[in-house]
């Protein structure tokens, strides 16, 4: 007896509803300890980035030496001298990031910058193409915000790269937490 993909969704969604009841109080507990960690971060922006930058620098050095030794036993798998220059600049990058952090957060830094600005100019883009549609303003508001953020972050570099990281980890977290929590308080309550 064959289930449609609705029964078979319904049946996830049902199952994942009863599993978020049965351990709501964990999840609210969860979302709780992320939020203060998130603020933990945004309240000490400094720490935070350079934890980031050397558990980034601790994943690469050892995910470099894993990569290796399952590498070794391959010798003669295509493309072999790519996989070994990949391996090899992951564990260079990350022992960088564990000898001078203050580098690897202004590369980071940099990388985000670059990425604002990307995503800033792409979404001024899509919002001139889509412009006789309604709310059309709202991309290209998005689109110009991410243009300026990343011009402000760029015109205060040096500073910028210490504290940007931890602020975005301690912004995520918040909201991570937040959701988290809502959603378990939510099913306590129902």
């Amino acid at each position: 007896m064959a289930m449609t993909l609705d029964a078979a969704a319904e049946v996830f969604r049902e199952a994942m509803r009863d599993a978020v009841k049965r351990y709501a109080l964990w999840y609210l507990v969860e979302g709780v300890l992320l939020i203060a960690a998130g603020f933990l971060a945004i309240i000490y922006p400094v720490f935070s980035s350079t934890a980031v930058i050397v558990l980034l620098g601790w994943l690469l050095v050892i995910s470099g030496f894993v990569q290796a030794l399952s590498l070794i036993s391959a010798r003669h798998v295509p493309h072999f001298w790519l996989q070994l220059i990949s391996i090899c600049l992951a564990v260079l990058i990350g022992f960088l990031f564990l000898r001078d952090p203050a580098q690897g957060l202004t590369t980071i830094t940099l990388l985000l910058i670059v990425f604002f600005m990307i995503e800033g100019i792409s979404k001024v883009v899509f919002a001139l193409t889509i412009r006789p549609f309604p709310n059309w303003g709202w991309v290209l508001g998005s689109g110009m915000v991410g243009i300026v953020l990343s011009l402000v972050l760029w015109a205060n570099l040096p500073v910028t790269s210490v504290w940007l990281l931890g602020f975005l980890l301690g912004l995520n977290l918040i909201s991570v937490g937040t959701a988290i929590a809502y959603l378990a308080w939510q099913v306590r309550m129902s």
